[in-house]
């Protein structure tokens, strides 16, 4: 039996699935395990729209870049920020609605990586494997339309969940002494430390099954911050009333 840490720290993507389905007192358990993490004020700013329909899922596949896992996972699901089920109480006791603020945009949206995360913790010491999906933010307004997401609500990952059918290596994360800080910000030291982890990311794609491109880790993320990244998003969410007052 793992410890929890154990767990954790054996994370990996699955991509590949068997098609035993997730039995639904399972699947029950997953989402009260992610209820019972934390929540900003209580809010619970969380929305998971459960996705069993084929077709709506073929549909998400390809708007997230064609993504096939999304179909053939056991179970689908896209988390949702959700500030209109709280909103709607303003109305009940005579309040006004000051939900479009940055703040209660920032509650919703780490409420649901807390629950996420949390339910793939337990999806994992079932023997469960996971993959998030940003993808579907690569056109979130189609996705929004297809799950009929109200104002006050906006799509913020998939997530494809099932029983593992391959078993990728763990991808190296970068040295605690990189990420943990005592009481400042401080960077020496961190340069020579980086370098010698983008050797061992280099070697983790050249020879993890299938082969890979040998790219480093600083120069991956340099070429992430050095590109647009989904620029429709601020648009999108202003539709959706996250104004950012």
């Amino acid at each position: 039996m793992h410890s929890v840490i154990d767990l954790l720290k054996s994370h990996r993507s699955i991509r590949k699935f068997t098609d035993q389905p997730v039995t639904q007192a399972l699947f029950a358990d997953l989402v009260a395990a992610g209820q019972a993490a934390a929540t900003s004020s209580f809010l619970q700013g969380s929305t998971i729209i459960r996705v069993t329909d084929s077709a709506k899922r073929a549909k998400i596949a390809e708007l997230a870049g064609n993504q096939k896992y999304v179909e053939t996972a056991a179970e689908f699901m896209v988390f949702c920020a959700d500030l209109k089920r709280p909103g709607n109480y303003c109305r009940l006791y005579g309040k006004e609605f000051e939900g479009d603020y940055t703040e209660h945009f920032i509650i919703a949206t780490v409420d649901v990586a807390l629950m996420a995360q949390s339910m793939v913790t337990a999806a994992e010491s079932a023997g469960l494997g996971i993959c998030y999906i940003g993808g579907i933010r690569n056109n979130p307004a189609e996705v929004s339309e297809l799950l009929e997401l109200p104002r006050g609500v906006y799509p913020v990952f998939g997530l494809c969940l099932g029983y593992p059918d391959q078993d990728p290596e763990i991808k190296p994360r970068l040295p605690a002494s990189v990420i943990v800080k005592e009481n400042v910000y401080d960077e020496s030291g961190d340069a020579e430390t980086i370098a010698a982890y983008d050797e061992t990311v280099r070697e983790y794609y050249q020879t993890r099954t299938g082969g890979g491109h040998g790219i480093s880790w600083s120069e991956q993320v340099a070429t992430l911050l050095s590109e647009k990244a989904r620029p429709h998003m601020r648009d999108f969410l202003a539709s959706q009333g996250f104004t950012f007052k």
